[in-house]
C-alpha cells in the first residue's frame, strides 16, 4: 500500500481538499485504485451541528455519515463512494480512546496521547486502504496549529514505520504576492516548511498556491531553502474559469509523473483527455442563463457548495454557463415588489436549510415561480416550503405551515417525522444516508431519471404529512416519489406547471462535472427553454 499525506500551511482555505481530489483524479486517469480520507482536528464529532454559516455545508456520505465539504470534492473528482471509514475527527479519536479507557482496554495503562492517541489514527490509515492502491490523506487545518500535532505525530510515525518507502509527503503553501512590493515572497513557505520539519516531516512536494505564475528562480531558492528537488516544486496558479481545470493545470506541472516516480507505482499513461473536455465545455458554452437561489445563509458561500457545483455540472450537461444571483430571503420578506428580485431569472432554486429565519420569504419565491410559470427545484426544505406555499395559496389553508417553524399550526402539511419525535440529542440523529425512491411514470421526475427506482441522500427530520397528499394531488400537485418502505413523500411535481419539483433528499451530493444530476441537468433544460420562451 502506497500513502499520500497532504498538509497545508502559511494560512487555511489554500484548497487542500481540491489539490487531493484533483491528484486523485490523476491517478485513476493513470488506472490506479485511490482512497481518498479527511482528518479535520476539531473536537467536533462531526460537522453535523456546526453552522454552514461559519464552516460550509455538511456533506452527507452514502452510509449518512455527516462530514467536510471537502468530501464533497473527492466524490466529485473520483470515483469514490465514501464511508465513514474516509473521514476522521479529533472528537472521533477521543471519544474512542475513552471508551477504551473506561472498558479497561488499555489494561492499567497510563493513557497518552503518544501512543494511544496516534495508534488510534494509524489504525484508520491502514484501515482505509483495503481495496486500493494507494491512500491520499489530507490533514485538515494549517501547519502548526496545537490541535493538529497528534495528526502530525501520527503521520511522521507511520512514516517510520514504512522506512519512509511507501510514504510520500505534499505540503502545500502560500507565495503571496505583496502589490505593495510588486513580488512574490517565498519566506512563509520557507517558515511553513521549517515548522514541519520541526515536527519531523520532510515533505517531498511543495505545491505552491500563487495568483501569479513563479520563476524558475524563485523554484530553485524553493528548493534550496526547503530541501526538495526543484522539480518537486509545483505551480498552482488560482483558477480563473472553474476548479476542473486543476487536474490539467497540475498534471502540466507532471504531479502525477512525479508522485508515481516518488513511490515507485506502476501506472499507465494518463489519459487526461475527459477532464479537458469538461474544460472546454465550460469555457465555450453555447448559451447562457440565470438561476435565483433564495438563501438563507448568505455569510459564506461554502454553505451551499455541492448545489453550486451541481448546476455548473447541468450546466456543462446542457452547454451552458448558468449564471447563480443570490437572493436574500429576507429582503424578499420586506420588498414590496418581488418581481424585481426575480425580472432577469430564469429559473428558481430553493436549496435546503434548518429554522424559521426567512422562511415567509422563500414562500414568497415559491409562490412566484408557481403563477408565473418559472421553472422551480426545490432541495429538501425547498420541498416542503413548495407543499407549504401549495396549501395556502391553492388549497386556501390561510395558516399551512411546517411543525418545525410553527408547532401549534392547524394545517401541519409538514410535520415531524414519528421516529424522530424522542430523540433529544443532535449530532447523527437525522434521517442521514442513502434511501430508495420510487417513482411515477409519465411524470417529469420519471422522464428525467429515466427509472422506476433511485437511491438518493437524505438529511432532514421532517416530512410531508401524507395526511393531505389526497387533497394535494387532487388539486395538481402529485407525490412522484415514494419511498417503497415507509410510505414517505420524496418528491412534489406540480402537474399543470412547465417544470415545479421538490425533493426531500439532496440531489446535488451525487452530481459530477462528468455526469451530471438528472434532476439537476432536466432543471437547466427547463430553464433553456423557459427563457427561450420569455
Amino acid at each position: 500500500m502506497k500513502y499520500i499525506f497532504i498538509t497545508g500551511g502559511v494560512v487555511s482555505s489554500l484548497g487542500k481538499g481540491l489539490t487531493a481530489g484533483s491528484l486523485g483524479a490523476l491517478l485513476e486517469c493513470r488506472g490506479l485504485r485511490v482512497c481518498m480520507q479527511k482528518f479535520d482536528p476539531y473536537l467536533n464529532i462531526d460537522p453535523g451541528t456546526m453552522n454552514p454559516s461559519q464552516h460550509g455545508e455538511v456533506y452527507v456520505l452514502q452510509d449518512g455519515t455527516e462530514t467536510d465539504l471537502d468530501l464533497g470534492h473527492y466524490e466529485r473528482f473520483t470515483t469514490s463512494v465514501l464511508s465513514k471509514r474516509n473521514t476522521l475527527t479529533s472528537g472521533q479519536i477521543y471519544e474512542s480512546v475513552l471508551q477504551k479507557e473506561r472498558n479497561g482496554d488499555y489494561l492499567g495503562k497510563t493513557v497518552q496521547v503518544i501512543p494511544h492517541v496516534t495508534n488510534e489514527i494509524k489504525e484508520r490509515i491502514y484501515a482505509a486502504g483495503e481495496d486500493a492502491d494507494v491512500v491520499i490523506t489530507e490533514i485538515g487545518g494549517t501547519t502548526g496549529d496545537i490541535e493538529g500535532l497528534p495528526f502530525l505525530e501520527a503521520l511522521r510515525q507511520l512514516a517510520l514505520e514504512s522506512d519512509y518507502k511507501n510514504v510520500l509527503f505534499i505540503h502545500v503553501t502560500l507565495i503571496p504576492f505583496l502589490r505593495a512590493a510588486g513580488e512574490l515572497k517565498t519566506k512563509p513557505t520557507q517558515q511553513s516548511v521549517a515548522k514541519l520539519r520541526e515536527i519531523g516531516i520532510q515533505p517531498d512536494i511543495i505545491v505552491c498556491r500563487t495568483e501569479i505564475p513563479i520563476s524558475d528562480d524563485m523554484r530553485q531558492k524553493i528548493s534550496l531553502f526547503c530541501n526538495v528537488p526543484v522539480k518537486s516544486v509545483i505551480e498552482e496558479l488560482d483558477l480563473k474559469i472553474s476548479i476542473y481545470e486543476l487536474p490539467s493545470l497540475l498534471h502540466s506541472e507532471k504531479l502525477d509523473d512525479i508522485v508515481c516516480q516518488k513511490l515507485d507505482m506502476e501506472a499507465g499513461e494518463c489519459i487526461i483527455q475527459p477532464w479537458e473536455n469538461v474544460v472546454e465545455k465550460i469555457k465555450f458554452p453555447q448559451r447562457e442563463c440565470t438561476v435565483g437561489l433564495v438563501a438563507k445563509y448568505l455569510d459564506v458561500k461554502d454553505a451551499y457548495k455541492s448545489v453550486y457545483e451541481a448546476i455548473a455540472h447541468s450546466g456543462i450537461r446542457n452547454d451552458c454557463k448558468v449564471n447563480v444571483e443570490v437572493i436574500d430571503a429576507e429582503e424578499l420578506e420586506q420588498t414590496e415588489s418581488i418581481s424585481e428580485f426575480f425580472k432577469d431569472i430564469d429559473g428558481i432554486l430553493l436549496p435546503g436549510g434548518f429554522g424559521n429565519r426567512g422562511i415567509e420569504g422563500k414562500i414568497l419565491a415559491a409562490k412566484f415561480a408557481r403563477e408565473h410559470g418559472i421553472p422551480y427545484f426545490g432541495l429538501c426544505l425547498g420541498m416542503q416550503i413548495a407543499a407549504i406555499e401549495f396549501a395556502r395559496n391553492v388549497l386556501m389553508y390561510a395558516d399551512a405551515n411546517s411543525t418545525e417553524m410553527v408547532p401549534e399550526t392547524s394545517h401541519p402539511v409538514i410535520r415531524m417525522m414519528f421516529d424522530q419525535r424522542n430523540i433529544t440529542k443532535k449530532g447523527g440523529t437525522m434521517r442521514l444516508g442513502s434511501y430508495p425512491c420510487k417513482l411515477v411514470p409519465g411524470t417529469k421526475t420519471y422522464e428525467a431519471y429515466g427509472s422506476a427506482y433511485v437511491n438518493e441522500r437524505h438529511r432532514h427530520r421532517y416530512e410531508f404529512n401524507n395526511e393531505y397528499r389526497e387533497i394535494f394531488e387532487a388539486k395538481g400537485m402529485i407525490a412522484t416519489g415514494t419511498n417503497p418502505d415507509l410510505n414517505l413523500v420524496e418528491i412534489l411535481e406540480l402537474r399543470q406547471h412547465p417544470w415545479f419539483i421538490g425533493v426531500q433528499f439532496h440531489p446535488e451530493f451525487q452530481s459530477k462535472p462528468q455526469q451530471a444530476h438528472p434532476l439537476f441537468s432536466s432543471f437547466i433544460a427547463a430553464v433553456l427553454r423557459y427563457q427561450a420562451g420569455r
